[in-house]
């Protein structure tokens, strides 16, 4: 597994080393202990998620307030994504900015987010199935969702109408309405 850096603190990007052959590929989705060794973070994940998405469904940028915060272990299984997240750590020099990765089936790119930052992504192909390992329990009533086309984060989705939960549209607030517990 090589650990790939990014301009943020403890936001990782890690590209696994895949053996193929004739038959097909075979690699290592997860080791704690080659995570901790190369991120020097002790995290345990709790939970795994998994959706499946249509071309053009967006997905986010969703956080959980303190204490339910969660850090995630992002992946696609199949198809692909732009995958991206917002850092809200008040104290960062990255607070407000944004990073943005394409993670596909085909190049089995994982992106670690660490608690503190916004999430979410745009299915690229149809029928995008995208898995997370969460290291806190989903809690409704701390969740908030950041508004996805916020002209203050300058995200380019390369899209003006993706495909929605209503929730995402209806309960989502601008980054400038949000206050940070971070």
């Amino acid at each position: 597994m090589e650990l790939i850096q990014t301009p943020f603190r403890d936001l990782f990007v890690f590209q696994p080393k895949i053996f193929s052959d004739h038959r097909g590929y075979f690699f290592e989705s997860f080791n704690y202990k080659k995570f901790q060794n190369l991120t020097g973070l002790s995290v345990q994940f709790v939970q795994d998620n998994q959706s499946e998405s249509e071309l053009n469904v967006l997905r986010g940028l969703h956080l959980q307030m303190p204490p339910y915060a969660q850090g995630k272990l992002v992946r696609v299984v199949s198809g692909k994504v732009l995958d991206v997240v917002v850092d809200l750590r008040k104290g960062e020099s990255t607070f407000g900015q944004h990073y943005a990765i394409v993670l596909s089936a085909k190049n089995q790119t994982q992106m670690y987010v660490p608690e503190g930052f916004a999430h979410g992504f745009l299915s690229l192909e149809a029928h995008t199935i995208f898995e997370y390992k969460c290291t806190n329990y989903y809690q409704p009533d701390a969740e908030r969702t950041i508004l996805w086309n916020d002209t203050n984060l300058q995200i380019d989705w390369g899209i003006s109408a993706p495909t929605m939960a209503e929730k995402d549209i209806s309960h989502a607030i601008s980054f400038s309405e949000f206050t940070s517990p971070f």
